[in-house]
Parts: C-alpha cells; structure tokens; sequence
C-alpha cells in the first residue's frame, strides 16, 4: 500500500517546469536564460520536468539555439497572428497550450512584456501568480513553489506561495539568477499550433526599437546614490572614463533621474558585475541586495559609519565631489 502510494507520488512530481522564452532585437532576453537556470535547478530538486516555451513566427533558428541548454524540451507555439506583439494573443496562444499540457509551474522574465503576457495568463487559467520574485524554491512539505518579493521599498520581503490545486506562475526580476551555458545535446522540439484568428485588436502604426541598457551584463558598473544630490554628470563622466555603465540607487529613480532599466536593488535589477564603483550610497539593505554577486565593491561616502561600508572590498571616506573630479583628471592626464 506505502510502495503504490510512493508511485502516485512520483507520478503527480513529474510535471513541468515551464520557461516562458522572449525574444527582443539582439536575440533571446538575458532573463529568458536566467529563468531556463533556475528552473532547471528547481527541476532537479522536485523530480519535475523542465520546458522553454516560445510564442512566435519564423523563429525557427531561435528554436535551436534555445533547445542547446538546459531544457528537457521546447515547446515552440507558431502562428502567423504572432509575428507581432499583441498580448492577449500571445496570452491566448500560450493558455491553449497550457491547457493540454498542463504543467506545474511557468516563469516569466518581470520585463514590461513578461509581466503583461504572465497576468493575461493567470486570469485565463485562474491561477495563482507570485509577481517581482527574487528567490525562488520548491517547498518539500507540499512540493509547491515558493517565491520571495520584496515589499515597501525592499524594507521587507514577503514569503509567497500559490494555493493549491493551481497553476504557479511568477515573475523574476532580471539578474537575480545566473544564466547557464548551453549543454552537449539538443532537447526535443514540440511544435503546437493554437487556433487563432485575425481580430480588431493591436494594429502597428509605427515600430521603434528604443536602446535599453542591461546593466546586468556590464562588466564595470558606477552607482550613484543620494549622496550625488541627484547631480549625475560626475557620475557619467566617471563611468565614461572608466568604460562603465551608470547605475543609480531607487530614490535617484523615483525622482524620474534615470530610468527604471538602471535602479539597482531589490526592487530594481541585481548586478553581477566584475566592478561596482558606489558614489554616495548609504546602504540600505533593500539596496545590498543588488550588489551582493559583484566580485568587488569600491564605496566612496563621506560618512565612515554609512553601512554600505560592511558591504563593500574597498572603503574610500571622502567627499566625492572633491575626489571624483581628481580621479578624472588623472584618467584625462593618461589620455583614457
């Protein structure tokens, strides 16, 4: 009785792990790959299945490239009204395979586009949605997953889980994970076509592709936090010279300073820099959180009691609108 009880068991874990794959101008989405990562580490601890998933035409190549890492398989969702980015009918497309498959679980990248298409789909399939995750894990006492988000500026964060009996969606803040490398094998490939007709909704006038910086792949990073006083130009100039990306901490962002793309913390993006460089950054733990895989952390503040000192490799305490400009000048003197 306990041996055909454990085979039920086994049976019901081995559903899948879903990774919904976006593809943007320069090829697949840096998240799309951080999220195949996690939910192969997931898979692997909960005896589950793992599935990229990608809604499109034309993406043949695409396919490939995706089936090459660690994937048990790629569902590949192909019409002709999915050229083109219209959610709901992406949203639609990908709910009809949802319903014949039926996995466990799907992760989305948190990108303007993942969140739209992840929402349309939890109110098609009623399921249960954990938005902005930055951890994510399989509880062993229920197999069911589990998400952390960060709440109230990241002063807290919130353990979530779905109810049961639902499909588990979530969204995972881009940089959060580390992205795999492709494996030896190529993993097998389900075409499915879902029945879609042309309809009255999302018509393209006009297509312009803005450049989105993904600080999350720079190699050098400088912050810039409050202690700036929202004066940036030392801050760009400086990472300029040093062939970095500028980044900015949330209240630099809430104040419409930098766009949301560069926000560093756990409500922004987490960096896994070779370099950080932290130009008047207190140090607030919401913040940390979104330096802790750089490899080195240079801080320079004025205060020598400001916390982001416990977290940083080098501590410069000196005001740095004294000594960034020096640091420039010497940059300019060496012809950099």
């Amino acid at each position: 009785m306990l041996q055909s009880f454990y085979k039920l068991q086994q049976v019901v874990k081995m559903g899948e792990i879903w990774s919904f794959v976006e593809v943007g101008p320069e090829g697949i989405e840096a998240v799309s790959l951080e999220i195949i990562g996690k939910a192969a580490e997931l898979g692997d601890q909960s005896n589950m299945r793992t599935a990229a998933v990608l809604t499109g035409w034309g993406m043949e190549k695409i396919v490939k490239e995706v089936s090459r890492y660690p994937v048990d398989r790629v569902y590949y969702v192909e019409h002709g009204e999915l050229a083109f980015y219209d959610p709901a009918k992406h949203a639609n497309a990908l709910h009809q395979l949802v319903e014949k498959e039926k996995p466990e679980i799907v992760l989305f990248g948190a990108t303007y586009n993942g969140v739209d298409i992840a929402a349309r789909l939890a109110i098609r399939a009623e399921a249960g949605l954990i938005a902005h995750v930055t951890y994510l894990g399989i509880d062993p006492s229920d197999g069911r997953l589990v998400g952390h988000v960060p709440g109230f500026g990241g002063g807290i964060v919130a353990v979530c889980k779905c109810r049961p009996g639902v499909l588990q969606i979530a969204t995972v803040r881009p940089g959060v994970f580390e992205r795999p490398i492709p494996t030896g094998h190529e993993a097998e490939i389900h075409r499915f076509s879902p029945k879609l007709h042309p309809t009255n909704g999302w018509r393209i006038v006009e297509r312009r592709v803005a450049k989105v910086v993904d600080i999350t792949r720079a190699e050098k990073v400088v912050v810039a936090g409050m202690g700036t006083g929202g004066e940036l130009s030392l801050a760009k100039t400086l990472a300029q010279k040093l062939g970095a990306q500028l980044a900015v901490t949330r209240p630099l962002a809430d104040l419409g300073l930098a766009p949301r793309d560069v926000q560093v913390g756990s409500t922004g993006v987490s960096l896994r820099s070779n370099i950080a460089l932290i130009l008047g950054v207190s140090g607030a733990s919401h913040f940390v959180s979104g330096i802790r895989d750089v490899k080195t952390v240079i801080s320079i503040n004025i205060d020598r009691n400001a916390p982001i000192f416990q977290f940083s490799d080098y501590c410069v305490e000196a005001d740095l609108f004294k000594l960034v400009p020096k640091i420039i000048e010497e940059f300019e003197k060496e012809g950099a």
